[in-house]
């Protein structure tokens, strides 16, 4: 049986995710990266910064283990992608629009609001594109 990654029993929010599962989240969240124009260093950021070495090996697709923290911001980067496929029938327009300023981020990117470092930054952008989409 998969070993799961285990959030806490009482929030019925909670979704486990296999090591399998995360790795191919993280595959996928670095094709996103290239899409988006994310640098090393922000990717580090995005990913709760894990050692040069850890991320250099997730990059080559050695991803043995994903820490649980790191697991969650994949699972909102996802979240986010999702939300702007479902936002713009262009992928492109979706891909840029995280770079573009936003006034529901006084004025800054979506990315420089996930840049600030908190898992709770990148939520936010998830949270914002969530209501965004929620009245279709």
């Amino acid at each position: 049986m998969p070993q799961l990654l285990r959030t806490t029993v009482e929030d019925p929010a909670t979704v486990d995710v296999t090591p399998a599962e995360a790795a191919a989240m993280m595959r996928a969240v670095f094709n996103l990266f290239v899409r988006w124009g994310v640098n090393d260093t922000q990717a580090r950021i995005l990913l709760g910064q894990p050692s040069p070495s850890t991320f250099y090996r997730w990059k080559r697709g050695d991803i043995s283990s994903v820490p649980r923290d790191t697991a969650w911001r994949l699972g909102d980067l996802m979240g986010i992608h999702k939300a702007l496929r479902y936002m713009f029938a262009e992928p492109v327009r979706a891909y840029d629009w995280i770079k573009k300023p936003n006034a529901a981020f006084a004025g800054k990117s979506a990315l420089d609001r996930m840049l600030a470092g908190a898992p709770s930054d990148i939520t936010a952008v998830r949270a914002y594109l969530d209501a965004e989409r929620s009245g279709w």
